[in-house]
């Protein structure tokens, strides 16, 4: 590991208390109380508006590629007109705002409109409205929701979606190709806020239901999660403690996470709300087609804080890489780069550390939190220097993580005021989701870092319902061993599900990179098709080494994985394999593909399976 010396920056010291509790478990808490937060985000907003009214908060480009800004001056003044016209339509807490569309300035000021006048907002992954086939989640989602409004960027691109039965009777709002009979986003502007928005916002308190967000988890249907101001500001706060250089200046952020999901909407965008800084809406994901979009926001808008998901990394580290004026400016004002939404592989670790040296001549942070849409979303943030990843920090100031043995693991549980109080009309998962001391059951596991030294942190130790016993009774840490296959596979496999419950050996279900499988056949053409590659000798070349390498590390049966196969179609979003971020769901994956669980452990010899000599 490079011993260069990290950028200067200020955490807050990592402390923590420690309560035994009988039979083996324990509460961690923050020694440091939570300090006040505010009431709403509204008055977030009006703080910014009358301390700093001419800087930017959010920019987008526009068609000509330019950059469309909205000052916190006419931010505020464009959700106060927003929130009267609502109030208008008889919008009130049972008759939410329901957004299908991506990140977008008029997506922001609606959202915010709303809450502002103690209005809730539902952001519903545009992957239920433009990748599903039967609309079965949306409209799920709307029937239960009932809204009064439903907004779309976009009319003709949902034109399909906004016409399911649960919608027909809801007025449409659209930025762009309005369908027959909708209105259009500039038209909500024209309101002359009056003495009813004044009274709304006066009205909203930290209990009163900002955002209902749905989360899909191992189920077939979403859940709605209920988001209060209390939790969204509370946490807002509880960052601040923890990071206190954020109040050094404004922070800059160019992000693409999406405001359906807790870490870009409540984490992200709201860490721009509570410390005046400015987002800078990416267009760009972590895809191919999309990612030269990233690229170019980046070329040209350095951040100073940089989030993403490990495969939006993954994907990013080559064109840093190789793009020298990319590197600068994307390193040119970093102070903290941060991974969430699942484990980061310790390879793409140590390659952004080297490129932080490289380019600014010292370590740029890299660190993580853990939390979940329920939490709004952080529980534990890492304020302290670590050398690897995993490490997801320690509570926050107002949360406190019980950790009690199950199955050979610490299972983790959560209570503060960032918790959520439970799900949108289901009391039945309400009640199911907390223990008998009101903690939330999250299905987290996690242990020390160092026993001797709690304030050393915590790292993840996987899902507790993930794991799973070989037929020997030895169990198998499943997210342990996944981060150990893609590292020892690299660059070839994207991401893997684990198998071999009640089986005699391990198997590696994996999803096959086109980038990373071509690099390995410099002779195949770019567009060859992936179920091409995968056969190649090079690739299962490879993948065969991985699989020696990893046996070779002397963990026991556990961490020998003794068959593979790589597939080519990626995960499904309709049968709940992937989430829009990126986040693969072992369960759900397994369920699916049982057909390929049974040829990975077939008696005969199938080519395409690779297996350990």
């Amino acid at each position: 590991m490079n011993s260069t010396a990290w950028g200067p920056i200020n955490f807050a010291p990592a402390r923590v208390s420690v309560e035994e509790l009988p039979g083996g478990g324990m509460i961690l808490r923050s020694p440091d109380s939570l300090k006040p937060f505010s009431r709403c985000l509204g008055d977030l907003l009006h703080h910014w508006a009358d301390r700093t009214p001419d800087a930017i908060f959010l920019a987008q480009r526009d068609a000509e590629g330019g950059w469309r800004k909205v000052t916190w001056a006419e931010a505020l003044k464009a959700v106060e007109a927003i929130a009267q016209s609502l109030l208008d339509r008889g919008l009130n807490k049972n008759r939410p705002v329901m957004i299908l569309s991506d990140n977008s300035i008029d997506h922001a000021l609606l959202a915010q409109g709303a809450m502002y006048a103690g209005i809730p907002v539902s952001p519903i992954s545009p992957a239920y409205s433009l990748v599903s086939k039967d609309f079965s989640k949306l409209k799920y989602i709307a029937d239960l929701l009932k809204p009064g409004l439903v907004y779309a960027a976009d009319g003709a691109r949902f034109a399909d979606a906004l016409v399911i039965p649960e919608l027909a009777r809801v007025e449409v709002v659209t930025s762009t190709n309005p369908p027959a009979g909708s209105a259009s986003f500039a038209s909500l502007l024209t309101a002359t806020p009056g003495i009813e928005v004044e009274t709304a916002f006066a009205s909203v308190r930290p209990s009163t239901v900002a955002k209902i967000l749905f989360t899909s988890g191992s189920t077939a249907l979403p859940k709605g999660v209920i988001n209060t101001q209390r939790m969204i500001c509370s946490n807002q706060q509880a960052i601040r403690q923890c990071w206190p250089f954020l109040a050094d200046s404004a922070p800059v952020l160019v992000d693409w996470l999406p405001w359906n999901h807790t870490f870009g909407g409540n984490h992200n965008f709201n860490i721009v709300m509570r410390h005046g800084g400015t987002l800078y809406i990416d267009e760009g994901k972590p895809v191919p087609g999309l990612i030269e979009k990233t690229v170019a926001n980046l070329r040209e808008i350095s951040p100073t804080l940089y989030f993403n998901v490990p495969r939006g990394f993954d994907m990013l580290i080559p064109l840093l890489e190789n793009d020298e004026a990319l590197r600068v400016s994307f390193f040119r004002d970093l102070k903290l780069m941060f991974y969430a939404g699942a484990a980061l592989p310790q390879t793409l670790w140590d390659k952004l550390e080297n490129l932080s040296i490289r380019t600014v001549g010292h370590k740029v942070r890299l660190v993580s939190s853990w939390g979940s849409t329920e939490t709004s979303p952080m529980i534990t943030t890492v304020h302290f220097d670590i050398e690897r990843a995993g490490n997801i920090g320690l509570p926050a100031p107002g949360c406190e993580v019980k950790m009690i043995p199950n199955g050979g693991k610490m299972e983790m549980r959560v209570r503060g005021t960032n918790i959520t109080p439970g799900y949108y009309k289901r009391d039945d998962l309400t009640q199911a989701a907390f223990d008998e001391d009101g903690f939330y059951i999250i299905g987290d596991a996690g242990k020390l870092a160092d026993p001797d030294d709690p304030a050393k942190g915590i790292v993840f130790d996987g899902r507790v319902a993930e794991d799973f016993k070989l037929m020997s009774g030895t169990w198998v840490p499943v997210g342990a061993l996944r981060l150990d296959i893609i590292d020892a596979a690299s660059p070839i496999i994207q991401d893997a599900v684990i198998t071999g419950h009640d089986r005699e050996e391990v198997g590696v279900l994996g999803f096959a990179s086109q980038p990373g499988c071509l690099k390995l056949c410099p002779d195949a053409a770019p567009d060859t098709p992936l179920k091409d590659l995968i056969a190649r000798p090079e690739v299962r070349d490879h993948l065969a080494k991985a699989l020696k390498s990893l046996a070779a590390q002397g963990k026991g049966s556990s961490h020998r994985v003794a068959r593979a196969l790589l597939m080519d179609e990626p995960p499904s979003i309709d049968a709940n394999e992937i989430t829009d971020k990126g986040y693969i769901n072992q369960r759900a994956v397994l369920t699916c593909r049982a057909d390929l669980v049974e040829r990975l452990y077939a008696e005969s010899d199938t080519p395409e399976i690779v297996r350990l000599a």
